[in-house]
């Protein structure tokens, strides 16, 4: 796994903190929008599309004052020299699985798969099984604002997840711990948490919000 954190890019503006009130930060995520906006409620959040270099450009131009994408990106673009902050988890929490590579195969192409084995990295495999069971149990695309993270130190795996409104008035955050070899059943645990506490709802209403 690449670095999952998101990265803070601006020409003028050292860090988030440094953006003056009003400012025009670009991000079509609703994860990290509803982040931002708790965070920093006096800016103003439009919308950013494109690949990496168009967005770049588009900051270059003067449109937006502030853009954030996911470090990974920028570092397997050779960009990195872009970034002027990269926020920790626990400022801004990323999308499951972020920074990751996966490769498809056919299921049943026993050779093949023998052959990926050799590529395969654990503990990427214990953090994004834990991560995709949260998405998937809460049925969250990758436009839904939902982050989760997971970590692994030894054997203990800890995993945090949220579910917020897009303009950061409502939040759900809760974490769980437990053996990394039991990822999936953690992520999975995680999300009937979220649910219990109103997960639903809140995705309910940001779909009725935003389409």
């Amino acid at each position: 796994r690449e670095d999952p954190r998101d990265a803070y890019v601006s020409n003028h503006h050292a860090g988030l903190a440094a953006l003056p009130e009003g400012a025009r930060v670009g991000t079509s995520s609703l994860r990290r929008q509803c982040q931002l906006a708790d965070r920093r409620p006096d800016l103003e959040i439009i919308p950013l599309r494109g690949n990496v270099n168009t967005r770049l450009a588009k900051l270059e131009s003067g449109s937006y004052d502030a853009i954030v994408l996911a470090a990974a990106g920028l570092e397997r673009l050779g960009l990195q020299q872009h970034i002027s902050q990269q926020f920790e988890p626990e400022q801004m929490l990323p999308a499951a699985a972020q920074g990751v590579v996966g490769i498809e195969c056919v299921a049943d192409n026993d050779e093949l798969r023998g052959i990926l084995d050799h590529l395969n990295h654990a503990t990427t495999v214990q953090t994004t099984l834990a991560e995709r069971a949260i998405a998937r149990r809460l049925q969250a695309s990758c436009q839904s604002p939902v982050a989760t993270h997971a970590v692994v130190n030894d054997d203990k795996l800890d995993v945090t997840a949220l579910v917020a409104l897009p303009d950061g008035s409502e939040f759900i955050r809760d974490t769980v711990s437990g053996s990394a070899a039991q990822a999936e059943a953690l992520g999975e645990a995680l999300a009937e948490r979220l649910l219990q506490r109103g997960a639903q709802r809140i995705l309910e209403e940001a779909s009725r919000q935003h389409g």
